[in-house]
């Protein structure tokens, strides 16, 4: 399996400090054991959609379907929201407490077995943490 990773981005190197949903980029990253390559940014085209409840089920559809058109199995940030549980059905979710994308790219090269692991469960995965996980 080849993890192809959404980072939750505003600027390209960092993870913002807010829910997954609301970054303006997702950079997308395709990752094995040993190597990694950057593959595309995409604007987060639900930000111009307002939510009308927190934790709106759209906005998650919404998401949902940017990242399945790029084929992406995983998605990454420092925060997620409540939709993580509507998200978690099509992607592993990983919480990092990284905050660089750089940094967690080495995290999930550490974790690959563990998350290949989560992604085999289908739709009952659930979200993988790596907060407090020292990298080698």
């Amino acid at each position: 399996m080849i993890i192809k990773a959404a980072f939750a981005t505003d600027d390209g190197y960092n993870f913002m400090g807010r829910h997954f949903g609301d970054a303006e980029f997702f950079d997308i990253y395709e990752i094995n054991e040993k190597s990694f390559n950057f593959v595309k940014r995409i604007s987060n085209s639900t930000e111009e959609e307002e939510e009308e409840i927190h934790a709106d089920p759209k906005k998650a559809k919404s998401i949902s379907k940017i990242l399945l058109e790029q084929k992406i199995n995983t998605a990454v940030s420092r925060i997620f929201g409540p939709n993580i549980k509507r998200i978690r059905k099509k992607f592993v979710c990983l919480i990092l407490d990284d905050i660089k994308i750089e940094e967690a790219i080495k995290r999930i090269q550490e974790n690959y077995n563990e998350i290949e692991a989560e992604w085999l469960k289908g739709e009952e995965r659930s979200h993988i943490s790596l907060r407090g996980k020292v990298s080698n």
